[in-house]
């Protein structure tokens, strides 16, 4: 479960070298603390997982076009795919905060940008981990709900 969550066999080995967790609060902020050591090949290995954003249903074929242009010259400037958390918007609110953030993020140093986008990829695993947990019957709904034998 948390090599799926998390994406790098270090990061979910960190994690799960603690167990048990208290609660989820606990999971959360022990997988937090392990993803600010990854090393640049951790990084790559929990990048190399990722998939691009989803758009949403009935996005234009325009939108398509801007965001693989987007994409793309991200990929060529920073050698890695894009990521991002989009969890706290609306469906109606993605596309345009996609669009935004990358064009954004495209103007980063390479060193900048590589603290971003770890952030990005703690607060994706963040974000798998409530579910997974959600997932497997524990009370967890949210990060501040706490789940039994987590």
């Amino acid at each position: 479960m948390l090599l799926s969550c998390l994406h790098s066999v270090r990061w979910a080995r960190r994690v799960a070298d603690h167990r048990p967790y208290p609660d989820a609060d606990a999971l959360l902020a022990a997988a937090d603390e392990a993803a600010y050591d990854l090393t640049a090949a951790d990084l790559g290995e929990a990048l190399a997982a990722e998939s691009l954003p989803e758009l949403p249903d009935g996005a234009y074929s325009a939108a398509h076009t801007a965001l693989g242009a987007a994409h793309a010259a991200y990929e060529a400037r920073f050698g890695h795919v894009f990521v991002i958390c989009l969890d706290d918007f609306t469906p109606d609110e993605v596309l345009d905060q996609l669009l935004a953030a990358i064009r954004s993020r495209l103007t980063n140093d390479p060193e900048e940008e590589r603290g971003v986008t770890a952030e990005e990829l703690r607060r994706l695993a963040r974000g798998r981990l409530v579910t997974s947990l959600r997932g497997a019957g524990n009370r967890a709904t949210s990060p501040n709900d706490t789940a039994p034998g987590a």
